[in-house]
């Protein structure tokens, strides 16, 4: 009896690590929802918006080539998981004046899946 208490333990706290933590796998799916206005990976150009490459740790408006509006540029934002999840849940509400006209993605598990996605790649784009 203690052992099939066991197993169903084990087997609830595997359900929840991967219903609850970060799936590159499937953030890349909820990336296709991005990718008409960004890239990621080696030699991902800016497009409607910047490339995504190495994300965590740049400070917003830094793209080199890239157009931003004075509001990102003056945002003094550096990105965290904590900026970028605020931010991909409501840009414009984060960034008054941003030209990003997303609307956002307002399913917790999607944004994390999609930050586990970003942080897989490097400044160049190559995968880590």
């Amino acid at each position: 009896m203690k052992r099939l208490a066991f197993c169903a333990a084990a087997l609830v706290i595997a359900c929840q690590s991967t219903a609850f933590g970060q799936d590159a796998e499937a953030g890349k799916r909820i990336f296709a929802r991005c990718s008409p206005c960004h890239a990621v990976g080696p030699n991902a150009p800016n497009k409607v918006g910047p490339e995504l490459n190495g994300l965590f740790g740049r400070k917003a408006g830094s793209v080199p080539g890239y157009a931003y509006s004075p509001a990102n540029l003056q945002s003094g934002i550096t990105w965290t998981e904590e900026e970028f999840t605020a931010y991909i849940k409501d840009p414009k509400g984060v960034i008054k004046g941003t030209k990003m006209s997303f609307a956002g993605v307002k399913n917790e598990q999607e944004v994390k899946d999609l930050v586990a996605f970003l942080k897989a790649f490097d400044a160049d784009g190559q995968p880590k």
